[in-house]
């Protein structure tokens, strides 16, 4: 399983968020700068984010972004599940496109999918409190000012 930037970049916005806490707003010029990242991009990630309420977007000349909920209340399963488009790892698991000859016989899709469903689990389990345990080594690498 591979996780698309969209979502990556969704789970380091939380973390600098989580690690930033609630002292400053952060923008999203300051988050891309800081992942060396596209700002572009970014901006589509935290619209979402805002969206889904996990993160406050504050308008205006003082705007910016803190979190919208606890490091505790933001599951990383919930966070995936909502980000990525699809978990079409292989073809089969997508009506509209499967073209696999072998599909009404195969057991492969069955065994995947239970994989898939593990991985999911695992992520469920944890919070964005679990990820911040470093959180000081975290404030470092991110180089607040």
């Amino acid at each position: 399983m591979r996780l698309t930037n969209y979502t990556d970049y969704s789970l380091r916005t939380l973390i600098y968020l989580a690690v930033r806490k609630q002292e400053k707003l952060a923008t999203i010029k300051e988050i891309a700068d800081s992942y060396h990242i596209s700002k572009n991009h970014l901006m589509k990630v935290v619209y979402e984010l805002g969206k889904a309420g996990y993160l406050e977007n504050i308008r205006g000349r003082n705007g910016g972004l803190r979190l919208g909920k606890s490091p505790e209340e933001i599951n990383i399963g919930q966070v995936v599940r909502l980000m990525e488009e699809d978990f079409h790892t292989v073809e089969c698991f997508d009506p509209n496109k499967n073209l696999c000859v072998i599909s009404p016989s195969c057991r492969l899709k069955g065994v995947l999918g239970e994989a898939m469903q593990a991985y999911l689990q695992v992520l469920h389990k944890y919070t964005l409190a679990d990820v911040l345990v470093n959180e000081e080594e975290l404030f470092q690498l991110l180089r607040f000012e």
